[in-house]
């Protein structure tokens, strides 16, 4: 589905951490979309003299798989790169067409978190770009952290690019938006609990469950027995809709609708044990209240209230 988890790449969809584009580019604008980590320079505002080359890692979000998903900062900055570490399991190829023909591209799957950071030390030493491709948003189960922190440590400079996330890409494809007013205006994002990773204390599935709203579960296809309980437990009514996604914006996609009640069954049916998320709560399919938003009653900065409509919303908001 959208990203797949085959290993700790960025923010995967799949149910377990080893699973988890354009010539002419317009040019973003305005401030960089991650926080940044710069060289040293002098009080000119330039590297000093003496200054060995600087290089620069970027953490690009790839999105959950479609290549035209990509933004044009992501692209960019893989166009840009001496060095590419790409997830191969977990982003298409077709992201690496952005790459200059003369780009290292190195597979992160066969590396370990030593081999990356002894890339970006080279890229420190040689004045090397370094596009770090994670699928998904690199904020989100993608081991991510952990490399910012040796770059740190190391003193090279950083940017993170963010990424489509899988549940904005199956909440998409399955025509739903996941924030309905005065049915859910929460989305928690969570896993299962009993992977690779411990959850701490007070993150179980059930204990999120009791607020009753949207969840998007990741990294939990291979215990959906487990999943089941938890949801109930947690007070969800075995009625809840839910959306199964598989591999989303890749060709082999599979997005079904079912219940909590037929979760279980419908996942063995597909066979599904990886590459998978499910997103659960009453918002999937119902229709709310319409939003003040766009009620011609509410005014904001570019656009005055209705006077009528605008004594309706607020004897509305009296009588409720």
């Amino acid at each position: 589905m959208a990203e797949r988890q085959a290993e700790p790449q960025a923010e995967p969809q799949a149910d377990d951490l080893e699973d988890q584009p354009a010539d002419h580019l317009a040019e973003p604008t305005g401030h960089p979309a991650g926080p940044q980590t710069e060289p040293q320079t002098d009080r000119h505002g330039e590297p000093p003299a003496d200054a060995t080359p600087a290089g620069k890692v970027t953490f690009v979000g790839a999105g959950p798989g479609a290549a035209d998903l990509l933004t044009f900062r992501a692209a960019r900055a893989i166009a840009e790169a001496d060095v590419v570490i790409w997830a191969a399991s977990l982003v298409r190829a077709e992201v690496l067409e952005h790459a200059r023909a003369d780009a290292e591209i190195l597979d992160s799957a066969t590396l370990s978190l030593e081999d990356v950071v002894a890339v970006y030390r080279r890229a420190l030493a040689e004045g090397l770009k370094v596009a770090r491709v994670h699928s998904g948003d690199p904020a989100l189960w993608g081991g991510t952290q952990e490399q910012l922190d040796r770059c740190t440590e190391i003193g090279i400079a950083t940017e993170i690019v963010p990424g489509v996330s899988s549940f904005s890409a199956v909440a998409a494809l399955a025509g739903r938006e996941l924030t309905i007013p005065e049915v859910a205006q929460s989305v928690i994002l969570t896993r299962l609990g009993g992977g690779k990773t411990p959850m701490p204390p007070g993150e179980e599935v059930r204990e999120f469950a009791r607020h009753g709203t949207t969840m998007a579960v990741f990294l939990s296809a291979a215990r959906s027995g487990q999943l089941v309980r938890e949801l109930l437990e947690g007070g969800y009514p075995t009625s809840t809709p839910v959306v199964v996604a598989h591999q989303v914006t890749w060709p082999e996609e599979l997005v079904v609708r079912c219940t909590i009640g037929t979760l279980e069954e419908t996942v063995k049916e597909h066979r599904l044990w990886k590459h998978t998320l499910f997103l659960v709560g009453p918002a999937l399919d119902a229709q709310g209240t319409r939003s003040h938003l766009y009620h011609p009653g509410h005014f904001h900065g570019f656009r005055k209230a209705d006077p009528e409509a605008r004594r309706a919303l607020r004897e509305r908001g009296a009588s409720s």
